[in-house]
């Protein structure tokens, strides 16, 4: 954390920015986000499967280039990379360069065909993937005061809030278009101006493929009244606290985010295109070949996890097209 912050009044993004990313921040720890809270990459290997079938979609789109890149955006310790890269089919394995973005310290042990950089390496052809990164993108806080003006929320390193000035310019223009607060006391916004910001840089660096990023969010017609902001910590959601002890997360504003040619689909329907279904193996498997059933039966589990209404199939896919055609 950074010193002499704890009496100081700050809005969230600068408070959530000390609180994950700065020396001694959330994200920085050892333990990484595994050690927090469970995303889609850690249910299962499924997803990583997933995510190399659709490598290999955007492979044959842009013609089988000589060099086709896979950029994992937040890549944790690198769980993801790994998993895609064991998943490839091995002409294509052979062709691909694969990058992890993250700014912690590049784990040890880690395959020495993984890219560990800070940032999202420019001109790259093939597929950037963004697994729960927006919401830790941070954002300011807005809640409308008794006066029914949208104020931006200030906190401190405890946690302990108040109202600040009026949101205006560029973040009052985002709340009217992006989701408009009425003026009933109390009701509050994250303005996601950063995240679009943050996401059309990432896209950018792409030459031709497919950018996609995976994250819970919300869409125009779902705004939750009272915003999302909340924490984590070792498996438990929990106030949010920007000292450096937990996750802070917020749901995004997916359409928001979105390019032109751009759209947001629910990830059960992505994983279901990309052939994970949680459909049951057939019980005459289980007289023919028990073993083989037990196993079938195992992922059926695991794909249903992926795709669970209320749960991580709920999650929105912003899939954004760069020169190619939606291999959706």
């Amino acid at each position: 954390m950074t010193a002499g912050t704890e009496d100081q009044w700050r809005g969230w993004r600068a408070a959530a920015q000390d609180a994950l990313y700065a020396p001694g921040g959330f994200y920085r720890r050892a333990e990484g986000p595994a050690g927090h809270f469970r995303t889609s990459v850690h249910a299962t290997p499924l997803f990583a499967g997933a995510v190399a079938r659709l490598l290999c979609r955007v492979d044959e789109a842009l013609g089988r280039p000589a060099v086709l890149d896979f950029v994992d955006m937040a890549a944790g310790r690198g769980e993801l990379a790994r998993g895609v890269l064991a998943a490839l089919p091995a002409d294509v394995a052979a062709r691909t360069r694969v990058c992890a973005v993250e700014i912690a310290e590049r784990p040890q042990g880690l395959d020495h065909r993984i890219e560990w950089l800070a940032e999202p390496p420019p001109g790259r052809t093939g597929l950037l993937f963004a697994n729960e990164w927006l919401d830790n993108v941070p954002v300011e806080v807005a809640e409308v005061d008794a006066a029914g003006v949208a104020r931006l929320v200030l906190v401190r390193e405890d946690g302990t809030e108040r109202l600040g000035e009026p949101v205006d310019d560029e973040q009052a223009r985002w709340l009217e278009r992006w989701w408009p607060l009425p003026g009933e006391e109390g009701l509050r916004a994250e303005i996601g101006l950063p995240r679009d910001r943050a996401w059309a840089a990432a896209v950018a660096t792409l030459r031709r493929g497919l950018a996609v990023a995976v994250d819970y969010g919300h869409t125009a017609g779902t705004r939750p009244p009272f915003g999302t902001l909340t924490g984590f910590r070792e498996g438990r959601e929990i106030p949010p606290v920007p000292d450096g002890s937990c996750d802070l997360t917020a749901h995004v504003a997916l359409d928001a985010c979105a390019l032109p040619g751009g759209r947001v689909l629910p990830q059960r329907e992505a994983l279901r295109a990309l052939g994970v279904t949680g459909s049951r193996p057939p019980l005459t498997l289980a007289s023919t070949d028990p073993a083989a059933y037990v196993r079938a039966l195992a992922s059926a589990g695991e794909a249903a996890e992926l795709t669970a209404t209320g749960g991580l199939g709920d999650f929105g896919w912003l899939v954004q097209p760069v020169g190619v055609e939606d291999p959706f």
